[in-house]
């Protein structure tokens, strides 16, 4: 028999679960839009990575710290997309602590080790060892695990010739070398086979000696010979600029002028990001700097438009020219939400085709991010139309630059008045130089045309 006035468990919980069971859904249903969102957000770079080789170096610390167990799981990932991996490795935590062992010290100059005898076996130590440890990570496989299913098969060999560094302001650097030759045709075979590589930096002399090499430099050869389309660096910390901002993107020349006057970056970031640069000049199309210590930072970073990190071009990845034909696709993306709600007039796609030539556009990494139209109009005067900008990338100046050429064109073509109509954005345009005009300043015939059922206001700015 049940006390008065209590509820017995099983009918509080459901009562609970039908109160909240509302609440539940929803939440179910953002998550799983928001999922569906990004997954399909992602497909472009899936298609363009698929086939493509990657080359991602990191150093010893990330296995040192027990970062790469973790990181196999995101290696995987890529793989399962089609990309060829080929991972890079350093080893100085490791050829560290086999140098305690033996109670001897490191030595360096100009920020190289000096590989001695003695450091040299600790070299080869540290590299075995941690070879065996990277293959054991990236054999895992357990059920109901990122890694179910995950068959990875891991190669390295001797693909690394290097030669003698020789004397350095006096002093003999030993068995620290550089790279002389990377075998590609030996990896592109492994890779072909559906092998990730594992490359780490140690070399080997055509007399059969043992080099110690820099793993940044190991990086870029291998990158460079291979073609690779990206070189991913995992430092740790990010590229930041003097107040402490993440820089996505930079070019080389941007990087270059940040590393010398950079004073907050660490000494492992600085490191990358001029290897980063040099890999860019050689002709590897993208280079990236990425935190190890974000969790996902590399998926993040390759699969979303934002990234996590920062790429380096050879040149700025952003271009504001004329339209095309090619690029009705692009300017329909951006204008039809836009017409749907009201905010631009409906054009079509035959009309936008017989206007394209109006169109300028600004893309950025071959991507249309925005565009706006220059119509003419009589009495030297023109119409700024159709600006818009995806709404990923608003709020980074887009707009400001759509209408700034829109304002140049106009004058060289000898424009003395723009106008435009808008329902949506007369602050925006008030806010940068326009003034509220009435409907009979416009010139004929765009006033007889004038849709009265829009009410767009008519805003003006002298040229």
């Amino acid at each position: 028999m049940e006390a008065s006035g209590l509820v017995p468990a099983w009918q509080s919980g459901k009562r609970l679960r039908m109160a909240f069971s509302p609440l539940v859904e929803r939440m179910s249903t953002t998550v799983h839009s928001q999922f569906v969102a990004w997954f399909r957000s992602a497909a472009p770079y899936f298609n363009a990575f698929r086939g493509k080789t990657f080359v991602i170096a990191f150093g010893g610390e990330v296995v040192a710290d027990g970062k790469f167990g973790v990181l196999t799981q995101d290696i995987n990932l890529l793989r399962s997309t089609g990309i060829r991996l080929v991972l890079v490795h350093g080893s100085r935590p490791q050829i560290e602590k086999q140098l305690k062992l033996r109670r001897a010290r490191s030595r360096y100059h100009a920020g190289m080790r000096i590989t001695d005898a003695v450091a040299l076996e600790c070299v080869k130590e540290a590299a075995g060892l941690l070879r065996v440890e990277l293959d054991a990570l990236l054999s895992q496989g357990l059920p109901n695990s990122p890694m179910a299913g995950a068959a990875i098969n891991t190669v390295s060999g001797n693909f690394i010739t290097a030669q003698p560094m020789g004397v350095l302001d006096g002093v003999d650097l030993q068995y620290t070398g550089t790279v002389r030759k990377v075998d590609a045709a030996a990896i592109e075979s492994c890779l072909a086979a559906d092998n990730l590589v594992i490359i780490s930096s140690v070399g080997n002399s055509p007399t059969g000696e043992v080099f110690n090499l820099s793993m940044e430099d190991v990086a870029v050869a291998t990158a460079k010979a291979l073609r690779a389309a990206k070189l991913v660096f995992l430092s740790d910390a990010p590229v930041e600029d003097a107040r402490g901002r993440l820089m996505p993107e930079l070019s080389a020349q941007e990087a270059e002028q940040l590393l010398a006057k950079g004073k907050n970056l660490t000494a492992d970031t600085r490191l990358y990001l001029t290897h980063a640069v040099e890999a860019v000049r050689a002709g590897v199309a993208r280079a990236h700097v990425v935190s190890h210590k974000v969790d996902g930072a590399l998926l993040l970073e390759l699969f979303t438009h934002g990234g996590s990190g920062s790429m380096i071009t050879a040149d700025k990845l952003e271009r504001l020219r004329p339209a095309t034909i090619d690029d009705i696709g692009g300017i329909l993306q951006l204008i039809e939400p836009l017409e749907a709600e009201g905010t631009l007039v409906y054009r079509g796609r035959e009309l936008l085709e017989r206007e394209v030539q109006t169109f300028f556009v600004i893309e950025h990494d071959r991507l249309i991010v925005g565009c706006a139209a220059l119509y003419p109009l009589a009495g030297k005067s023109a119409e700024l139309a159709a600006l818009a900008v995806r709404p990923e990338y608003q709020g980074r100046g887009y707009g400001e630059k759509l209408l700034e050429h829109g304002e140049v064109e106009a004058r060289q073509l000898g424009y003395k008045k723009l106008f435009v109509l808008t329902t949506r954005a007369a602050h925006w345009f008030i806010e940068r130089g326009f003034t509220e005009a009435a409907i009979g300043a416009l010139p004929e015939p765009k006033k007889s045309l004038y849709n009265w059922q829009r009410r767009s206001k008519v805003l003006l700015k002298k040229l």
